[in-house]
């Protein structure tokens, strides 16, 4: 037996009996089994020479993306340089922002004025004409790996266009393909669904299913009514994917984002959401993973809070994703910004530090998505904060609706009936950057910067992979250019999802402008971060009382290390307390010495205080 085939062979009988029982347990089809054993050789056979040592080198030192060296950043490929050979030639720059993760947005083909910002894929095996092809895909994926960098994309699991090859022969009432599909010529079914499962848009796109006209069936539309969601009880469907995820593996990609991982398996008579066979599908994911590209992580989008997201981890003896986004966390940093009362972050630091260290979650400020609220409204109710007017002052504030505030953000997906909405802008226009700028407020900008740096540092505080949105590293502020778009006018996130100001980035070494403060003052917080066992995934972490409830404090402890971190969240100076015994302590930010139990932090100020 040739080498190759010996390894694939040790693999698959690692996990064969499991997965065979989880397919069967769910698909009762022996034949279809088959035919995927077969197919995970054929695309094991096709993996190239180079993705397989390194796949070999990563079996070997399985922790090797839970190292305190790992830094992401989210971008656009049009927006950041064009198509992917600009990315591609763009290497150098991301190298000198320390950036070793690329998260590149939804890039597979999607239907104009109909994509969803790239969720609405037409062909799992296209790039958008106008970014690439897979060869340009291939050819970044090889560049990247030589500088040590990993790559990661977006995988639509629940739904496709309704543009995709499937959509097109089921809509003209080919029954096998509409059989991938959930399609119904009558309402009785979709009333029944849509008694128990909440609606994603209620403004923008309500219900769950859409009728179409020419085709006389009601489809499972849950997000969109281009966007049909794939029946996975059907074995076909699950193949057929697990197909073009390892087509897609094969092209040289890191981590494979799950989009909405939740909503992937419906049950008549429940939410559709977060049901046990979802788990069995992501788990099978996983052992295929391990078994054709053992290299490739998976990046489960799941937006709840920590504690309720862990499920989608697995357990030890069997994991399923290997990482998670912190969404809560973000959401509650933005509350704290608002509020300047960081009791309720610290409540997530502590529920977060908890869990066990093998979980890994991406850290973030900003993203391509809005800011939900989602916050812990029945924990901030003892302090007579309801949850409608909370949510009201929250965007008041950060779309600089309240009086003097300085956020600079927009509504999304606003409902006037319930007075709910959620909120789009940069970091650097909700952090102040962009009104001070405007006005010429050299204080205020002064101000707004600091609270930038405090909240990167913040960011790169927590446990597991900070990811920068591309853009903030040098203030990039709102675009409001997608108001003149009619394709986009309706949709508020195309506000901080602007083209990269490349006219900006030249200004990072010009001496004291937004740009140097800003890209120099993270790259200087990347390098402590990286060089020191503090910031390590098996520290211990824990919050300490500070005294004052604006000024966030966190140790971690590492071996000889203990760093003791301290965030004001207040435009004012603080006087904080550390410790009861007197002790002292370098600031790895400024480098200054600091003694005693109370130090001086300034408005919007953060230390990292290591121990001495």
């Amino acid at each position: 037996m040739a080498k190759a085939d010996s390894v694939f062979q040790k693999r698959l009988e690692k996990h064969h009996d499991e997965l065979r029982w989880l397919y069967m347990e769910l698909y009762e089809n022996d034949n279809m089994f088959a035919e995927l054993s077969s197919q995970l050789y054929e695309y094991y056979t096709q993996r190239k020479k180079p993705l397989k040592k390194m796949d070999e080198q990563r079996e070997k030192e399985p922790d090797w993306y839970k190292k305190n060296d790992i830094l992401g950043m989210m971008m656009y490929i049009d927006n950041f340089a064009g198509n992917l050979k600009g990315v591609e030639e763009k290497l150098d720059y991301l190298e000198q922002c320390q950036v070793n993760y690329i998260h590149l947005m939804p890039f597979l083909d999607t239907p104009k004025g109909r994509s969803d910002g790239g969720y609405a894929v037409s062909d799992f095996r296209k790039v958008q004409p106008q970014l690439g092809t897979m060869e340009d895909l291939e050819s970044l994926t090889d560049a990247c790996h030589k500088k040590g960098m990993n790559v990661c994309m977006d995988f639509v699991m629940n739904h496709t266009s309704e543009d995709h090859e499937w959509a097109v022969r089921a809509r003209r009432g080919e029954g096998e393909y509409m059989s991938r599909y959930f399609f119904y010529d009558n309402y009785s079914i979709p009333s029944e669904y849509e008694k128990t499962v909440p609606q994603v848009f209620p403004t923008t796109a309500p219900g769950n299913f859409t009728w179409l006209e020419d085709a006389g069936h009601f489809v499972m539309t849950t997000f969109y009514p281009y966007q049909w969601d794939l029946n996975y009880k059907n074995p076909r469907v699950f193949n057929e994917m697990v197909y073009n995820f390892l087509y897609l593996a094969n092209q040289g990609i890191d981590v494979m984002r799950i989009d909405a991982v939740p909503y992937i398996w419906k049950e008549l008579g429940t939410k559709c959401r977060n049901l046990k066979q979802v788990h069995s599908i992501v788990r099978m994911m996983r052992m295929i993973c391990e078994i054709v590209c053992p290299g490739v992580l998976l990046l489960g989008e799941v937006v709840m809070e920590p504690e309720k997201v862990v499920p989608y981890f697995g357990s030890v003896e069997k994991p399923e994703c290997h990482m998670l986004y912190n969404v809560t966390t973000m959401a509650t940093t933005w509350h704290t910004v608002a509020t300047r009362d960081a009791r309720l972050l610290k409540l997530q630091m502590d529920i977060v530090s908890r869990l066990p260290k093998e979980y890994v979650f991406l850290n973030y400020l900003r993203c391509h998505d809005d800011i939900g609220w989602g916050l812990d409204y029945t924990w901030l109710m003892q302090f007579g904060i309801g949850e409608v007017s909370h949510k009201k002052y929250l965007n008041d504030f950060l779309t600089g609706e309240f009086p003097y505030s300085f956020g600079r953000g927009e509504l999304y997906n606003s409902d006037p009936a319930s007075g709910d909405a959620r909120l789009c802008g940069t970091t650097a226009s909700l952090c102040g950057i962009e009104k001070a700028a405007y006005e010429r407020n050299e204080d205020a900008l002064a101000r707004a910067v600091q609270l930038d740096l405090m909240l990167h540092a913040y960011m790169l505080t927590q446990s597991g992979i900070p990811v920068i949105y591309s853009g903030d590293e040098i203030g990039q502020e709102n675009d409001y250019s997608y108001h003149k778009d009619p394709d986009r006018l309706e949709d508020s996130r195309y506000l901080h999802r602007g083209k990269f100001r490349w006219d900006l980035e030249q200004k990072r070494t010009e001496k004291g402008s937004i740009q140097e403060k800003l890209f120099t003052g993270i790259n200087r917080l990347e390098d402590i971060r990286k060089a020191h066992e503090a910031f390590g995934t098996q520290a211990d972490v824990w919050t300490f009382e500070t005294g004052d409830n604006s000024v966030l404090g966190i140790v971690r402890k590492n071996g000889a290390e203990k760093l003791k971190a301290l965030f004001n969240f207040s435009e004012f100076d603080k006087k904080v307390w550390l410790d009861e015994e007197s002790g002292t302590y370098t600031d790895l930010i400024s480098g200054n010495k600091i003694q005693g139990q109370q130090v001086d932090l300034p408005a919007y100020g953060a230390y990292w205080l290591l121990s001495e």
